[in-house]
């Protein structure tokens, strides 16, 4: 079977890809890392990366953006100012040929959708941020297009508004035979979304594989983090792992083979005491809180090693409630070697 997608760029952006039909993407990587940047040049739109680009098999590098058969939502959006919100979702269908009575219903209807039904009517400068993006995302969406390239498309939205845009996204996206990209910085985002996660760093493709494996063993430190969890890159000497800030060693379980390594800890495998620890924990290393978040049953703790290096704790509020964790308190860090997953490098 053809791939819905295959592209090559190059410039500030070096990769490959190829993405099936019906395959939902999350492109996930720090700040400056080049995600937009690649979204832009699969788009064909100017930038400091370039693309050669097949969509169903037949390439379209040398079309203009409109002739691609590609929707893009940018994080601002990009509306037309002078055009309602009805008539920006009904521009790329009358770009197709469509008639303006089937603009103007397929238009209303994803509007509809996307919660937008009273505000069809209304500009840009009428509608808040949040507002703005979901119409921006309406009209991707609304012209059917063959490749969905969507940066940061629910960043704006509250709380409460990004969960039923996400649900209706995820509804649209199930049955979609083309190909999708979606640039996020959360990781609720991308996996509730997407099947695959393609990590870039530095220009270049750190890691591409399924969600699954991704969150079960991040080639990324940045990815790990985004996914909550402690990450901390060194060299393993088949008796633990030194970390490369730092220097110091965390004890494995099992012997790792001799290599840089990625070394996790979840937050959950963290135990703090006012005492240094005995028993188990074959890493110990002093520490002070730095930071308390959260709300409810559960709390998360930063705490500024000493001798060993940041970590970041979940525990209950009843137990933090029972150590007195507050910020300046001294403590004491616990992690046990079998708490600690080593990804090779």
């Amino acid at each position: 079977m053809t791939p819905a997608l295959r592209a090559r760029t190059e410039g500030l952006v070096t990769a490959e890809l190829t993405v099936a039909a019906g395959e939902v993407v999350a492109v996930v990587g720090p700040n400056g890392a080049g995600k937009s940047t690649l979204l832009r040049a699969l788009a064909g739109l100017p930038g400091p990366a370039r693309a050669a680009v097949a969509i169903d098999g037949r390439p379209v590098g040398h079309l203009p953006p409109h002739a691609r058969r590609v929707g893009y939502v940018p994080q601002d959006g990009a509306l037309f100012p002078h055009l309602t919100a009805a008539r920006n979702v009904a521009y790329g269908l009358r770009g197709r040929g469509g008639s303006r009575a089937e603009a103007r219903r397929t238009a209303h209807d994803w509007l509809a959708r996307l919660g937008l039904a009273d505000l069809a009517g209304r500009r840009p400068g009428q509608l808040s941020g949040g507002q703005q993006q979901r119409v921006a995302l309406a009209r991707a969406l609304a012209a059917e297009p063959r490749l969905l390239l969507l940066d940061e498309p629910l960043a704006a939205l509250d709380v409460e508004t990004r969960a039923a845009v996400r649900h209706t996204l995820r509804s649209h996206l199930g049955p979609y035979d083309g190909a999708c990209l979606i640039v996020t910085h959360d990781p609720v985002d991308a996996l509730s979304l997407a099947g695959r996660m393609l990590v870039v760093e530095d220009g270049a493709i750190a890691q591409d594989a399924p969600a699954a494996e991704v969150t079960r063993a991040p080639r990324s430190a940045w990815v790990a983090r985004m996914l909550g969890l402690n990450a901390y890159e060194g060299v393993a000497d088949g008796t633990g792992i030194r970390i490369r800030d730092g220097g110091h060693t965390l004890s494995t379980a099992e012997p790792v083979p001799a290599g840089p390594v990625l070394a996790t800890v979840h937050p959950d495998h963290v135990t703090l005491h006012r005492e240094r620890p005995e028993g188990s924990a074959r890493n110990t290393w002093p520490g002070t809180v730095a930071e308390v978040t959260g709300t409810g049953t559960r709390l998360r703790v930063t705490v500024r090693g000493r001798g060993g290096p940041d970590v970041v704790a979940e525990v209950t509020a009843a137990a933090a409630a029972e150590l007195g964790v507050g910020e300046g308190l001294p403590v004491w860090v616990g992690v046990k070697a079998t708490g600690v997953g080593v990804t090779a490098l």
